[in-house]
C-alpha cells in the first residue's frame, strides 16, 4: 500500500469561506483536534493576512504536537519572513509559497512574463529554505496552466530546494480524466520528480473536488490537500472525510492508505461545523445526519438482517452510530416492530397490524415519527 499524506487546510483555505472568521482560540481548538485525527500537515493560516492570523499560527506552532505545521506565503519577502516567524516554534514546520502560472493569471493579475514568474518562484523557494528544509511550492491555477510550463517551473523549484510540489485546481475547472492525465504527465516529465512529494489541491466549483483528488492519487500524487466538511473558497475544497474514507473503503482499488484515525472524523466534523457556523447538509457523505440513517422499509429490513446489505462502511469506524432507523411513511413493519421493542413494548401480530396502520396515518402527516 502506498502511504498518502493528508494536508489539512481547514484553518487556511477553509477559513476563507465567506462569512467565516475564527478566533485564535477557536483555531487552536481545531488544530488540536486535527492532531488527534492524525493528519500529516496542518496549514494553520496565512500569517501576513492579519495580526490575528499570525498569532493563531504562532500558538498552534507552539502548542500542537505531531503534525507538520505549515504557513502560507506569497512569493514575497515580507510574506515568507512572517510565515517563518509564525511557524518557528513548531517541532516540524513548513513554509508553503505559491505564484500563479495560468496565462490569464500571469497576464491579467500578475502582469508578469512566464520567465519572470519562474524567476520569482525560484527566488521564493531559495529564500524559504533559509528558514526551514521543508518547503512546498504551489503553482496557483495549475488546472488551467500549460503542462509544459508547469514541468519547467516545477523542475526549477525542485532544483531550488522545494520538497513538496503542489498542483492545485484553484478554480475547480478540471475533470478527473484530464486531471489524472495532467498529474501523470507532470510527474513523468519533471526533472527531480522522484525526490519530492506530489500534492494536489482541488476545488468543488463543478462538484468534482474529491473525485479529482482521487484520480490524482491513481496518477501518482502522494499528498492530498483538503478540508473538514469540504469548506473553503466559493464551493469549497475536497472534503477530507470523503477522501480518507474513499481510500479506506476502496483500498482494493486505490492500493493506498492514510495515517488518519478515522474514529475521530465525526467529532472533528462537528467541532468545525460548530465553530465556523457552517451547517453540514443532512445528506453529506460520511458526516451528514442521514449518512447512516435508513427510512425506506426495504432498506430497513435489509440492514436489520445484515448491515452490509446497505452500508458499505462500518459507521463506528468514523465515530458514528450504525444502522440508524428513521421512522417515516416509507418505513416498514420490521423497523416499526424493532422500535416498539426498544421502547419496551411486546405486541402480538394482530396488535402490531393495528398499530402499524395507525403509525402510517401519522407518518403521512408528521413526516418523521419519534
Amino acid at each position: 500500500m502506498r502511504r498518502i499524506k493528508i494536508f489539512d487546510t481547514t484553518l487556511r483555505d477553509g477559513e476563507q469561506s465567506p462569512g467565516v472568521a475564527l478566533s485564535p482560540d477557536e483555531k487552536l481548538a481545531i488544530a488540536k483536534q486535527l492532531a488527534r485525527l492524525g493528519v500529516d500537515v496542518i496549514e494553520a493560516g496565512f500569517p501576513i493576512a492579519s495580526p490575528g492570523d499570525f498569532d493563531a499560527v504562532r500558538r498552534i506552532a507552539e502548542e500542537v504536537k505531531g503534525p507538520t505545521i505549515a504557513a502560507l506565503a506569497r512569493t514575497a519577502k515580507p510574506d515568507i519572513e512572517r510565515a517563518a516567524e509564525a511557524v518557528a516554534p513548531a517541532e516540524k514546520r513548513r513554509i508553503h509559497t505559491f505564484i500563479a502560472t495560468s496565462p490569464v493569471h500571469m497576464e491579467k493579475k500578475l502582469r508578469m512574463t512566464p520567465d519572470e514568474v519562474v524567476q520569482k518562484a525560484v527566488w521564493a523557494v531559495k529564500f524559504a529554505r533559509e528558514f526551514t528544509d521543508d518547503v512546498e511550492f504551489s503553482a496557483e491555477d495549475a488546472g488551467r496552466s500549460d503542462p509544459d510550463f508547469l514541468v519547467r517551473i516545477f523542475g526549477e523549484a525542485i532544483a531550488a530546494g522545494a520538497t513538496t510540489i503542489n498542483i492545485p485546481d484553484t478554480v475547480g475547472y478540471q475533470v478527473p480524466w484530464k486531471f489524472a492525465e495532467l498529474v501523470g504527465y507532470i510527474i513523468e516529465n519533471t526533472p527531480g520528480a522522484d525526490g519530492v512529494d506530489w500534492s494536489v489541491h482541488t476545488h468543488d466549483d463543478l462538484g468534482m473536488a474529491v473525485v479529482n483528488s482521487l484520480a490524482a492519487v491513481r496518477a501518482g500524487a502522494t499528498q492530498v490537500e483538503c478540508t473538514i466538511n469540504g469548506i473553503g473558497e466559493r464551493a469549497g475544497n475536497a472534503s477530507l472525510e470523503e477522501v480518507v474514507m474513499a481510500l479506506y473503503t476502496r483500498r482494493d482499488f486505490f492500493e493506498a492508505e492514510t495515517g488518519v484515525n478515522t474514529r475521530e472524523l465525526y467529532r472533528t466534523s462537528q467541532l468545525v461545523s460548530r465553530l465556523t457556523g457552517m451547517v453540514v447538509p443532512p445528506n453529506k457523505a460520511i458526516v451528514g445526519r442521514n449518512a447512516f440513517a435508513h427510512e425506506s422499509g426495504i432498506h430497513q429490513d435489509g440492514v436489520l438482517k445484515a448491515r452490509e446489505t446497505y452500508e458499505i462502511m462500518n459507521a463506528e469506524i468514523v465515530g458514528r452510530e450504525a444502522a440508524v432507523m428513521v421512522l417515516g411513511k416509507h418505513s416498514g413493519r420490521h423497523a416499526f416492530k424493532k422500535a416498539l421493542a426498544e421502547l419496551g413494548y411486546e405486541v402480538d401480530d394482530e396488535e402490531l397490524k393495528r398499530l402499524f396502520a395507525r403509525f402510517k396515518e401519522i407518518a403521512d402527516r408528521k413526516k418523521q415519527v419519534t
